[in-house]
């Protein structure tokens, strides 16, 4: 047999067996006392925990969240001590969703999300929680709700979580304010971040790197830097559905890393911009994003290639 011929073979077998590897992974969703515990063929990879246990209460996280090489990629403060990190921003939770200012309350830094109801909860090769959660004022009145869709899976060197929220305001009319404090957040481990001088990077899809790529708008934004001696990266994507893409990012060299389509005021620099929305009385608004977690940085974690495939995917 011709050595091309062989060659093609050996080719087609390694894809065979690459897609088989990869169509093997299950992806399990289970219920825990503190929430639901996620597992990729049978190890951990992450927990929905719809109360962390700290004050204040801020909302459902995802906590820890293990990466390809099997160590966590975000910051274990304030639930737990991490190597490398500075105990600030107790309210930066490993990753979250909430806003600074939303009928005037800030549920990033002090107000409750009170999860209400998990509506489905489903392993398969992509594990699905939904939960209805409410936006609680003070006084204990709701101000909105949201609905959330989270999807787990692996193509057997990445995994990723899809984040997609539906706010919907419920009680009346909902204004999310023009601040810099939101919404879709991640805080990476102590060892990633840029001002540790590990190797800590950040790269965004228009090129710009570090400080420069804060407040500046983008398809994708990209994290990486090492854990326990290996580069892995956590990568946000933002699909083109989503509302207002491409969205702000409010990323900082120190580890935090959130999409925020509402901070015009402090990302222009301009008092002649307004970023706020207002939902009218059962008016909603959709968010969609996908958290890529990769080895290497954003070329080896094939970044790029990766939003495209999701862009292309209904939301």
């Amino acid at each position: 047999m011709h050595r091309p011929v062989v060659t093609l073979i050996l080719l087609a077998f390694g894809l065979v067996a690459y897609e088989t590897r990869i169509g093997a992974a299950e992806v399990t969703a289970e219920r825990s006392e503190r929430g639901v515990v996620v597992k990729i063929d049978g190890q951990f990879f992450t927990e929905y925990l719809v109360d962390a246990g700290l004050e204040p209460k801020l909302g459902p996280i995802l906590w820890p969240i293990i990466g390809p090489t099997g160590k966590p990629v975000t910051r274990a403060h304030p639930m737990a001590e991490g190597p490398n990190e500075r105990k600030d921003h107790p309210h930066h939770r490993s990753l979250w969703f909430n806003h600074g200012d939303v009928n005037g309350l800030s549920f990033w830094h002090e107000q409750t999300i009170q999860h209400r109801e998990f509506v489905k909860v489903e392993s398969g090769k992509r594990a699905v929680i939904v939960t209805r959660n409410d936006w609680v004022a003070p006084d204990g009145k709701r101000v909105c709700e949201d609905l959330r869709e989270l999807g787990f899976g692996t193509d057997g060197q990445r995994r990723w979580i899809d984040y997609d929220v539906t706010v919907t305001a419920s009680d009346g009319p909902v204004k999310f304010g023009d601040t810099k404090e939101g919404s879709m957040g991640i805080r990476v481990a102590g060892t990633m971040k840029v001002d540790a001088k590990l190797g800590g990077k950040i790269v965004n899809s228009e090129g710009q790197v570090d400080k420069e790529a804060w407040g500046k708008r983008a398809a994708w934004v990209d994290y990486h830097g090492p854990v326990d001696g290996q580069t892995v990266g956590v990568a946000v994507l933002n699909h083109p559905s989503s509302f207002r893409f491409p969205s702000y990012w409010h990323v900082r060299t120190y580890g935090l890393f959130a999409a925020n389509p509402f901070g015009l005021h402090n990302f222009e620099g301009s008092d002649k911009v307004d970023g706020s929305h207002t939902l009218g009385p059962g008016e909603s608004m959709c968010l969609h994003y996908r958290f890529l977690i990769h080895k290497g940085d954003e070329k080896e974690g094939r970044v790029a290639e990766a939003f495209s495939e999701y862009s292309q995917q209904a939301r």
